[in-house]
């Protein structure tokens, strides 16, 4: 069980760090005229655990003088995704008490 915690907390960190750069990726564009902002979409895995998708979805903004960036919606994100990346920290070290206690009780 807390091998496949450990993996749940990996693969959870891996998606959210993801998230997080793209978020980071999104606000840094912000003032770029006709960026087009990715979008970030989270699957959950049959074994355990989490990926994520980007991608670009929308109309090209090349001819607009703004970006397609809405600053309130990627902080929010920015946030949410932050918290996730806490709690799969979290389950991470979780998983590792309890096998090193495992491990010691077994020895």
């Amino acid at each position: 069980m807390s091998v496949s915690a450990l993996n749940s907390g990996l693969s959870g960190l891996k998606a959210y760090m993801s998230a997080l750069d793209s978020t980071a990726h999104n606000v840094a564009n912000a003032n770029t005229a006709g960026f087009v902002p990715q979008q970030v979409s989270f699957q959950e895995q049959p074994a355990g655990g989490s990926t994520v998708s980007i991608s670009r979805e929308g109309i090209s903004l090349a001819l607009q003088e703004q970006s397609g960036t809405d600053l309130t919606s990627e902080i929010v994100q920015s946030i949410q995704f932050k918290t996730g990346f806490d709690l799969s920290a979290k389950i991470i070290k979780t998983a590792d008490e309890l096998l090193g206690t495992l491990i010691n009780i077994k020895a």
